[in-house]
């Protein structure tokens, strides 16, 4: 078209002041990553159809790599607990809380979950194939370390830590079931309590775990960022130090008389030697309980970047690596000695585990091990529509700030 010059006597409308162009949105998505939330990349403008991401929360990197040191304490204090009272009164109340903590986050963070071909395809490589290869792996470590050269492989019965892989899976795979029921708490909780008086569902896959545990999850599905927002508020951190004193002084009394198999959730009431009908009674009681501690817990986390905080991105490497030290101890009789079962071996063997996991978190470690915890295998599935191989895996929904890969964590 040709243009037309305006006719004589008359004036073009003055068009109106140019506004500035407005500022790109970050994506308000949550981690798509198969563990705990990942946080995402510095916003950035989105070009060619790119997704700008959040950045990574401190809050919750802070609050994974705090509760990955207290496993990594429980897992220490668990042969001290016959000689010291106190160790096991630490040992229930850790335990009280501190996979529910994670299985918190991990709800929360699983949210967007959809079953959608991207995320699962991120569910088998970020979670089915660290299961498979590490579940490999402690079978033949404790074939050769632990003397036992004909115990078996079986992907069927996860073997100490990689129970929260399978029932991670198993939970993210309902996770489209929980977001249309109508009462999605109260029908887990009624799960759980049914399961620990069930003694029949047996040791496959780990199901009175994944089914006693499965509330958490569900509760992290549910819950939302006020919520977190007020379990941070001053009066709750005022509030969480008599709660948790009042849980140590219980735990104190308890550890003579109460078995801490309880915490594990891995058996049914029948199995602990209990009656049906006090597995109903545990569940619920231990819920209201782990869900005090977790919030107690939530409220002393940090929420600013500090010097610990990018390790939360590494708590999956840590959780899956310091199981062969926290085996090796046991199966190289390393709590033989007398030392350690003083106050002062007490002290330095707390402190060992948390310096051990703190090392097990960092980046290099994650580099070494990223091939068997975070492999893309882009030859075993097939190119999404519209994307690049590299691309459908995911990257920047998982990325740590400043680099282009992704990193995951579990518990």
């Amino acid at each position: 078209m040709t243009d037309t010059a305006p006719a004589p006597g008359r004036h073009r409308a003055p068009l109106p002041p140019a506004r500035p162009a407005p500022p790109p949105i970050s994506g308000g998505s949550r981690s798509d990553s198969p563990y705990a939330p990942q946080g995402a990349r510095t916003s950035t403008p989105a070009s060619h159809g790119a997704r700008a991401v959040k950045p990574r929360d401190s809050f919750f990197d802070n609050a994974k790599y705090l509760a990955i040191v207290l496993v990594a304490m429980g897992h220490a204090w668990e042969p001290l607990r016959g000689d010291s009272r106190t160790a096991a009164a630490l040992y229930m109340t850790v335990y009280a809380f501190h996979m529910p903590a994670f299985i918190v986050i991990s709800g929360y963070f699983s949210r967007s979950f959809d079953a959608s071909p991207g995320r699962v395809r991120r569910l088998v490589t970020g979670i089915a194939v660290p299961y498979v290869l590490f579940e490999v792996a402690y079978t033949l470590f404790k074939r050769t370390a632990g003397d036992d050269p004909t115990y078996p492989i079986s992907l069927l019965d996860p073997w100490y830590l990689t129970w929260f892989l399978i029932a991670l899976f198993v939970w993210r795979l309902t996770t489209p079931l929980w977001k249309i029921v109508r009462w999605p708490l109260p029908l887990a909780l009624a799960i759980a309590a049914l399961a620990s008086a069930s003694p029949d569902i047996g040791d496959d896959l780990d199901l009175q775990r994944v089914l006693q545990f499965l509330p958490f999850f569900v509760l992290g599905l549910v819950l939302k960022p006020e919520h977190f927002k007020l379990v941070r508020r001053r009066e709750a951190r005022l509030l969480a130090l008599p709660v948790f004193a009042a849980a140590l002084a219980f735990a104190y009394w308890a550890a003579p008389h109460m078995s801490a198999a309880w915490f594990y959730r891995r058996d049914s009431a029948q199995e602990l030697a209990a009656p049906g009908w006090s597995g109903v009674v545990m569940t619920l009681a231990m819920f209201g309980c782990s869900v005090a501690l977790v919030a107690c817990f939530f409220a002393w986390v940090p929420g600013r970047k500090l010097w610990f905080t990018a390790l939360g991105a590494g708590t999956l490497y840590g959780y899956l690596l310091h199981g062969f030290l926290a085996k090796g101890s046991r199966f190289g009789d390393w709590y033989e000695a007398d030392w350690p079962h003083t106050p002062l071996g007490q002290i330095a063997v707390t402190l060992a585990a948390g310096a051990v996991i703190t090392v097990l978190c960092t980046p290099p470690v994650q580099r070494v091990f990223r091939f068997a915890m975070e492999p893309k295998m882009e030859w075993a599935f097939k190119p999404q529509a519209g994307t690049s191989a590299g691309a459908s895996s995911g990257m920047s929904a998982g990325a740590s700030p400043g680099t282009g890969r992704r990193r995951r964590a579990a518990c």
